[in-house]
């Protein structure tokens, strides 16, 4: 801030000895630390409003840059579904103009339908060994806590 040396302020600490006096120093020295206290941390408030405000400038412009992008990827993903629809209806169409072109087949020209083998019986059940209730309780190996 200021580019005072060691010996400038011997003699400002002097002159002040002088001009108040002793008695009256120490309670002006207390003073202006005290002033001088408030200034640095106003200084410090300035900076950090500025700082704040600097950054809230650089995120507006991230945002704005963001929305931007985000614009282009909408309108080039609308020219695409555009683009495909478009092909599709074309391809539609010319499905439909061939369909209305080509003759009907007659039912003479199908070939014959296949008859279905026919079923297998269905095999006779094992004889049934009794059947074991299902356990409840505890699972083997499971130890619970």
């Amino acid at each position: 801030m200021f580019d005072i040396g060691f010996s400038e302020l011997m003699v400002i600490a002097v002159v002040a000895l002088i001009v108040i006096g002793p008695e009256r120093l120490p309670k002006a020295a207390r003073t202006m630390g005290h002033l001088f206290g408030r200034l640095q941390r106003y200084v410090n408030d300035v900076k950090s409003d500025i700082n704040r405000e600097m950054e809230l400038e650089e995120l507006r412009k991230l945002q704005q840059q963001v929305q931007g992008a985000a614009r282009e990827i909408e309108t080039s993903m609308n020219t695409a579904v555009r683009d495909v629809e478009a092909g599709v209806r074309s391809v539609e169409t010319q499905l439909n103009e061939h369909a209305a072109d080509a003759p009907a087949p007659s039912p003479a020209s199908l070939p014959p339908l296949a008859e279905p083998p026919p079923a297998e019986p269905a095999p006779a059940p094992a004889a049934a060994a009794p059947a074991e209730p299902p356990r409840q309780g505890r699972l083997p190996g499971f130890d619970p806590l």
